[in-house]
């Protein structure tokens, strides 16, 4: 009988009820018609059957479920049937009231409410002459029975309604809801795909560029023989590890840093580099594990950038030790940069940057061509 796709189950139960109401209710009128002795009670059986089938075939068929105006056709000679029962006995009047829920229901809210009042005037008009006079009290019923229609119908449709908007909302939040979590997954996929380049970078991909360097440097400084071959092969060894190092990484905490404080690891890093002097400038405090792995980070890159680019003789590494921060400056006698400019290492500076700022802290260079350059890394502590 529906002509959309209500699928909710009050609906159908509601469905069911108008199915049985209608199908009572022409039981009722024939019953009366025979229990009454009355002289048309033949044609009222009939009329009552036809109905009745009629009606049936309206929920069993799929085109007036799909099609409105379909739909529209089959109220029609369900009506045109009802009308015929209602000339024939005053009990066809009881009818109307399922008559006005298919009406507001199958047409649209004008059309419905129009023939809501026309069923609600032709059963007032037949009640009246059936019983040869017009009471206001006989047309109470009908009148009644066609606001009570159009108040549930139209409850039920605003309800119903707002149900959709609801069931809406919430397919629209649970996607939302995805999507900011496959945005989540992405954002974190992609920082930790920036964490493990930093960690690359700083750690073995500088370590095994400085081997590269140094093998190259010692194969040129032998003479042709099996000391030169094996120097090649080291240093090929060395390009097809940083190849496989690439792939690898470990979030812990950095091997310089087992057992002992960031100040002594800094002074050894500096004792195996070249030209470097360390400085520890005020009391140690505790600091957090992530600045103590982002300043030994940032040291071992920033040393290892001064070793291939600089040609520096000498480098001063300084960990001071605030109140309120701890900094880390990096200062060298070396060839200097314009830092307007891009520099060789790029990528280098970029993540020492992206380190600095992921906790909360800060990086500066100063240099200038000719007159080394100095790098600063300051960390913002909290107070205790």
């Amino acid at each position: 009988m529906n002509a959309t796709p209500a699928v909710a189950p009050i609906n159908q139960v509601l469905t069911r009820c108008l199915h049985l109401l209608l199908i009572a209710l022409l039981a009722l009128a024939a019953t009366r018609a025979v229990t009454g002795g009355k002289p048309q009670a033949g044609a009222v059986i009939v009329v009552a059957v036809l109905c009745a089938a009629v009606y049936v075939l309206g929920p069993l068929s799929p085109r007036v479920r799909s099609s409105r105006v379909v739909a529209a056709q089959w109220l029609g000679a369900v009506t045109v049937a009802w009308l015929v029962l209602v000339i024939l006995t005053p009990d066809g009047v009881w009818v109307a009231f399922p008559l006005y829920f298919l009406q507001l229901h199958l047409l649209p809210r004008r059309g419905g409410l129009g023939a809501v009042s026309i069923t609600a005037l032709v059963a007032i008009t037949a009640f009246a002459a059936h019983q040869g006079t017009f009471s206001p009290a006989a047309a109470i019923g009908p009148a009644l029975g066609a606001a009570v229609a159009v108040a549930v119908v139209w409850g039920y449709q605003a309800l119903y309604r707002e149900n959709e908007q609801r069931r809406r909302l919430i397919e629209e939040l649970t996607a939302t809801r995805a999507d900011l979590a496959a945005a989540q997954h992405d954002a974190g996929v992609l920082a930790e795909r920036e964490r493990l380049a930093r960690e690359i970078h700083d750690t073995l991909a500088q370590g095994l560029s400085s081997i590269q360097l140094l093998l190259r440097a010692a194969g040129r400084s032998l003479p042709e023989g099996k000391a030169a071959g094996y120097v090649e092969q080291a240093r090929q060894a060395a390009v097809d590890n940083l190849a496989e190092a690439r792939r690898f990484v470990a979030a812990h905490t950095p091997p310089a840093l087992d057992g002992t404080t960031l100040a002594g690891a800094l002074e050894r890093l500096c004792a195996a580099t070249p030209g470097t002097r360390f400085q520890l400038v005020g009391t140690p405090g505790a600091l957090p594990i992530a600045h103590e792995v982002a300043l030994l980070r940032i040291a071992q890159a920033a040393l290892a950038n001064t070793l291939r680019h600089a040609n520096a003789t000498t480098t001063d590494v300084t960990l001071t030790h605030l109140a309120d921060e701890v900094a880390l400056e990096i200062a060298d006698d070396g060839v200097g940069f314009d830092p307007s400019l891009p520099v060789p290492d790029g990528f280098g500076l970029a993540a020492m940057r992206a380190r600095a700022r992921a906790l909360g802290g800060s990086l500066t260079i100063r240099s200038t061509p000719g007159k080394g350059a100095v790098l600063t890394a300051r960390f913002p502590l909290a107070r205790s």
